[in-house]
């Protein structure tokens, strides 16, 4: 947190500590490398399955998310309510693009079981060419 100090010619300017940016700089760094290092062992070896490598790095994305809004945008000092009116649009927005992700996917594959043009597509030999008879 910032504190005021006053000068000489009595003009109040807030003092800046730098401790809390080094601390969630080192915070992100540790978080960083530590995908990284997944990641190229990962690569190098298939040691750790997929599935639970992406859960790790959502979790270390969103611990990246939350210190970065909470140092960097100041809202670890606002208060409750505040915060909730910038986090529950964003939940919410996420789980729009969630939705119409799942809705499109379910749109596709109903349309490739049930389209009968898809299926009289699939169903049928490859046209001959002209010619080759």
């Amino acid at each position: 947190m910032s504190e005021v100090q006053i000068d000489a010619a009595g003009h109040a300017e807030p003092s800046f500590s730098t401790k809390l940016i080094w601390r969630t700089f080192w915070v992100l760094l540790i978080i960083t490398v530590i995908e990284l290092a997944l990641a190229i062992i990962y690569y190098e070896t298939h040691f750790l399955p997929k599935h639970f490598l992406n859960g790790l790095f959502i979790v270390g994305t969103l611990a990246k998310a939350f210190f970065i809004i909470a140092e960097f945008m100041h809202l670890k000092h606002e208060l409750k309510a505040m915060v909730m009116t910038l986090v529950f649009p964003s939940l919410l927005f996420i789980w729009f693009v969630i939705a119409f992700l799942w809705d499109g996917n379910s749109y596709r594959d109903l349309r490739n079981r049930y389209d009968s043009h898809h299926l009289e597509q699939s169903k049928t030999p490859a046209a001959k060419k002209p010619g080759m008879e």
